[in-house]
C-alpha cells in the first residue's frame, strides 16, 4: 500500500487549493478513504471521508468549505479546499480506512490499513 499526497502550498485566507492522493498497491475502488490533518502542536483530526460509492462525510470544521471526491479509474483521492482559514494550516494526509464514521461534528476511523505518507503542507497566512 502506498499513498502519495500532493497539492499543498501557501495560500491567503479565503483562498483555495486542491489536494491529490495517488494510491497504489490495493484495490482503490473498494476502499473507504479519508483525509486527515495535523496542525502544529495538535493531534490528528480525521475527515472528511468517502466510501466506495461516493458517499462523503464531513467534520463540522470543514463542512461547506471542503469537498472530498475520488476517481476510481485513476486510483486518486482529491480534496478541494475553499474559503481557507488560518486554522486550516496543517499537514494533510490521506488514509485507507477499514471504515470510518462521523458523529457530533467529528469524524473517526475504525482503523487504518495504510502507512502514513509524506503528507502535503497547507499553510494559510496573509
Amino acid at each position: 500500500v502506498q499513498l502519495v499526497e500532493s497539492g499543498g502550498g501557501l495560500v491567503q485566507p479565503g483562498g483555495s487549493l486542491r489536494l491529490s492522493c495517488a494510491a497504489s498497491g490495493f484495490t482503490f475502488d473498494s476502499a473507504p478513504m479519508s483525509w486527515v490533518r495535523q496542525a502544529p502542536g495538535k493531534g490528528l483530526e480525521w475527515g472528511p471521508g468517502i466510501y466506495r460509492g461516493g458517499d462523503a462525510y464531513y467534520a463540522s470544521s470543514v463542512k461547506g468549505r471542503f469537498t472530498i471526491t475520488r476517481d476510481n479509474a485513476k486510483s486518486t483521492l482529491y480534496l478541494q479546499l475553499n474559503s481557507l482559514k488560518t486554522d486550516d494550516t496543517a499537514m494533510y494526509y490521506c488514509a485507507k480506512d477499514q471504515a470510518f464514521y462521523c458523529s457530533g461534528g467529528r469524524c473517526y476511523t475504525y482503523g487504518v490499513d495504510s502507512p502514513r505518507g509524506q503528507g502535503t503542507q497547507v499553510t494559510v497566512s496573509s
